[in-house]
Protein backbone atom coordinates (compact mmCIF):
# COMPACT_ATOMS: atom_id res chain seq x y z
CA UNK A 1 0.00 0.00 0.00
CA UNK A 2 1.28 4.06 -0.99
CA UNK A 3 1.22 5.98 2.29
CA UNK A 4 -0.71 8.64 0.02
CA UNK A 5 -3.45 5.61 -0.23
CA UNK A 6 -3.15 4.68 3.31
CA UNK A 7 -3.37 8.82 4.45
CA UNK A 8 -6.61 8.84 2.40
CA UNK A 9 -8.09 5.48 4.04
CA UNK A 10 -6.85 7.25 7.35
CA UNK A 11 -10.46 8.98 8.36
CA UNK A 12 -12.51 5.38 8.09
CA UNK A 13 -9.13 3.40 10.52
CA UNK A 14 -9.51 6.66 12.94
CA UNK A 15 -10.22 5.86 16.77
CA UNK A 16 -11.84 8.78 17.51
CA UNK A 17 -12.17 8.01 21.52
CA UNK A 18 -7.72 8.07 20.94
CA UNK A 19 -8.29 11.17 19.12
CA UNK A 20 -10.45 12.46 21.66
CA UNK A 21 -10.84 16.57 21.22
CA UNK A 22 -7.40 17.03 19.55
CA UNK A 23 -7.52 19.77 17.09
CA UNK A 24 -4.71 19.77 14.89
CA UNK A 25 -3.53 20.12 11.13
CA UNK A 26 -0.30 17.05 10.15
CA UNK A 27 1.65 17.45 7.12
CA UNK A 28 3.15 14.20 6.11
CA UNK A 29 6.08 15.18 3.87
CA UNK A 30 6.54 12.05 1.45
CA UNK A 31 7.08 11.15 -1.64
CA UNK A 32 3.53 12.09 -2.49
CA UNK A 33 2.57 15.19 0.53
CA UNK A 34 -0.17 14.88 2.05
CA UNK A 35 -1.49 16.86 4.84
CA UNK A 36 -4.54 16.20 7.33
CA UNK A 37 -6.76 17.96 9.80
CA UNK A 38 -8.32 16.38 12.68
CA UNK A 39 -11.03 18.21 14.06
CA UNK A 40 -14.07 17.38 16.14
CA UNK A 41 -13.67 13.76 15.77
CA UNK A 42 -13.22 13.78 12.11
CA UNK A 43 -9.94 13.66 9.94
CA UNK A 44 -10.40 15.60 6.40
CA UNK A 45 -7.38 14.42 4.10
CA UNK A 46 -6.05 16.90 1.46
CA UNK A 47 -3.21 16.45 -0.97
CA UNK A 48 -0.23 18.79 -0.75
CA UNK A 49 1.13 20.94 1.44
CA UNK A 50 -0.33 23.62 3.87
CA UNK A 51 1.71 26.11 5.92
CA UNK A 52 -0.01 25.90 8.89
CA UNK A 53 0.65 21.94 10.35
CA UNK A 54 1.12 21.47 13.90
CA UNK A 55 2.52 18.79 13.27
CA UNK A 56 5.20 17.83 10.43
CA UNK A 57 6.62 14.36 9.66
CA UNK A 58 9.43 13.40 7.11
CA UNK A 59 9.35 10.07 6.31
CA UNK A 60 9.38 7.60 3.34
CA UNK A 61 6.46 6.49 2.37
CA UNK A 62 7.24 2.67 2.64
CA UNK A 63 8.50 3.88 6.18
CA UNK A 64 5.12 5.42 7.45
CA UNK A 65 3.00 2.63 6.41
CA UNK A 66 5.32 0.37 8.58
CA UNK A 67 4.86 2.98 11.77
CA UNK A 68 0.78 2.79 11.11
CA UNK A 69 0.79 -0.77 11.33
CA UNK A 70 3.22 -1.28 13.94
CA UNK A 71 5.76 -2.85 11.75
CA UNK A 72 8.21 0.06 12.90
CA UNK A 73 8.80 1.04 15.94
CA UNK A 74 8.82 4.74 16.27
CA UNK A 75 10.93 5.78 18.83
CA UNK A 76 13.71 3.72 16.65
CA UNK A 77 12.87 5.21 13.57
CA UNK A 78 13.33 8.94 15.37
CA UNK A 79 16.52 7.56 16.68
CA UNK A 80 17.90 6.15 13.55
CA UNK A 81 17.09 9.63 11.09
CA UNK A 82 14.38 7.53 9.00
CA UNK A 83 11.44 9.88 10.50
CA UNK A 84 12.17 13.71 11.08
CA UNK A 85 9.28 15.48 13.25
CA UNK A 86 8.86 19.49 13.59
CA UNK A 87 6.30 20.58 15.87
CA UNK A 88 3.77 19.39 18.35
CA UNK A 89 6.08 16.14 19.60
CA UNK A 90 3.10 15.35 21.98
CA UNK A 91 1.42 14.86 19.27
CA UNK A 92 3.85 12.88 17.36
CA UNK A 93 3.74 10.60 20.15
CA UNK A 94 0.21 9.95 20.48
CA UNK A 95 -0.87 10.35 16.75
CA UNK A 96 -0.06 6.04 16.05
CA UNK A 97 -2.19 5.29 18.65
CA UNK A 98 -4.70 7.26 16.78
CA UNK A 99 -5.00 4.66 14.17
CA UNK A 100 -7.00 0.83 14.37
CA UNK A 101 -3.37 -0.86 13.09
CA UNK A 102 -5.41 -4.12 12.96
CA UNK A 103 -8.01 -2.66 10.81
CA UNK A 104 -5.09 -1.27 8.86
CA UNK A 105 -3.33 -5.08 8.39
CA UNK A 106 -6.75 -6.14 7.57
CA UNK A 107 -6.56 -3.72 4.51
CA UNK A 108 -3.18 -5.10 3.14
Amino acid sequence: MRAKDFLFQMPELLRSEAAGETEATIQYATEEPVYQVLQDGELAVHEGTTDDADLTIEIAGDDLVKLFRGELNAMAAFMTGKVKIQGDMDLAQRLVGFVDQERMRELG
